[in-house]
């Protein structure tokens, strides 16, 4: 994730620290994009980190982690001490950096 969206991991690990999260703000750095929101909502840019195990909701181990960002919502949900879904509302467009070129 952090090749595609470095700002929105940069922001990530600061936002952890903030909340006393040093953990997660270690595993930031190594998350990968396993799939992105297909609601279609123009509010929503969230990102799945990992497959969604089956059934809902996540259950036992499953937390939270609500994120005061400037603009808009960051919360993440956390399974087991694992980032598994990253929730992005109401924020500008996040620019895609073209991992492809060398």
């Amino acid at each position: 994730m952090r090749e595609v969206y470095p700002d929105l991991v940069a922001e990530l690990e600061r936002l952890l620290e903030d909340e006393g999260e040093r953990y997660l703000s270690i595993t930031v750095r190594d998350l990968r994009i396993v799939a992105e929101c297909e609601c279609r909502d123009d509010y929503c840019q969230s990102i799945r980190t990992a497959p969604h195990p089956p059934g809902e909701p996540y259950g036992a181990g499953h937390q939270n982690v609500l994120l005061d960002p400037e603009e808009g919502m960051l919360v993440l949900d956390v399974l087991n001490e694992r980032i598994v879904y990253v929730e992005i509302l109401f924020r500008p467009p996040m620019a895609r950096r073209d991992v492809s070129r060398p």
